[in-house]
């Protein structure tokens, strides 16, 4: 449950670091972003979403040199916290990384 718990925190802090960037994504440009995420693993992630956490001005600079936008990094996080493993794996580097 802590595990969620992290995993859900880190997705809120990168939520509210999009907002303060109020431009959206192409929706033309979601199918790569989409495929970005699906190739990062949950290390890589919970990596980003603590590089994210360090630079909050820069979370749009940093996805997108993952190839990603807000919102297909938040879907990667959400599929991640759908497996108990794979949310073990993300908040380790999350916290590794912190």
């Amino acid at each position: 449950m802590k595990t969620i718990s992290v995993v859900i925190a880190a997705l809120s802090m990168v939520v509210a670091a999009a907002c303060n960037n109020n431009a959206t994504s192409n929706p033309q440009a979601s199918g790569p972003a989409v495929a970005a995420a699906q190739r990062l693993s949950p290390e890589q992630l919970g990596a980003l979403g603590a590089k994210i956490r360090k630079h909050p001005a820069d979370a749009q600079k940093i996805l997108s040199g993952e190839g990603l936008t807000e919102r297909s990094f938040e879907q990667a996080v959400r599929k991640i916290a759908e497996s108990p493993d794979d949310s073990k794996r993300y908040a380790a580097a999350y916290k590794k990384a912190s």
